[in-house]
């Protein structure tokens, strides 16, 4: 763990890195990018970050977008709109079996899936697909942390496969209590408050 000493006086902890944390954007990022999304970091580094939106399906299904990945993840399912770096990628998360989980897994049993892992889906139990991914270069994401952009909690298997992406950065939010659950009320256009 290292520090970052912020001027108001704040000494906060940081994680050597955060893969495999939540990003859960501040009620003031009004980036349109990122207006309360939640984050999965997927990778971490001095080179930067990588990250998937958990909360963003696209109105485009899966049959109409990759129907060619149709056999892992229900043709109806939306496709997710994991960020605005290279839309037209097609990035997949999975939970495999317990007994075949990949050895760079980000958490519990879920790990990007690489070309290796489509030629056998028997031991993916369930999967999400991304059009896009959100990155940050060299100390980027470092430097939103100490402007308090986003807010830093541990990933959930339930947040990455929520049934209720509408609903999540409020959850997740709710989850952190005290400040962040009175910030979780915030609506999406705070004039409407």
């Amino acid at each position: 763990m290292g520090r970052i000493w912020r001027p108001d006086g704040v000494d906060i902890q940081v994680m050597d890195t955060l893969r495999g944390s939540l990003l859960i954007s501040n009620g003031s990022l009004f980036d349109p990018n990122f207006r309360h999304t939640v984050v999965l970091v997927v990778e971490h580094g001095e080179d930067g970050a990588l990250g998937l939106v958990l909360n963003r399906p696209a109105p485009a299904t899966i049959s109409e977008s990759v129907p060619q990945l149709s056999d892992l993840v229900d043709a109806h399912d939306n496709i997710y709109i994991g960020g605005p770096v290279q839309p037209e990628a097609a990035v997949i998360l999975a939970e495999f079996d317990p007994t075949a989980v990949p050895d760079e897994r980000l958490l519990a049993n879920i790990s990007l899936v690489g070309e290796v892992d489509l030629e056998d889906t028997t031991s993916i139990t369930r999967a999400r697909v991304f059009g896009g991914y959100s990155g940050w270069g060299p100390g980027q994401l470092e430097s939103e942390l100490e402007r308090n952009d986003w807010f830093v909690e541990p990933a959930r298997a339930d947040d990455v496969f929520t049934d209720d992406p509408a609903h999540l950065w409020h959850q997740v939010l709710e989850r952190k209590g005290g400040r962040f659950a009175m910030l979780a009320r915030m609506p999406f256009d705070p004039s409407q408050n």
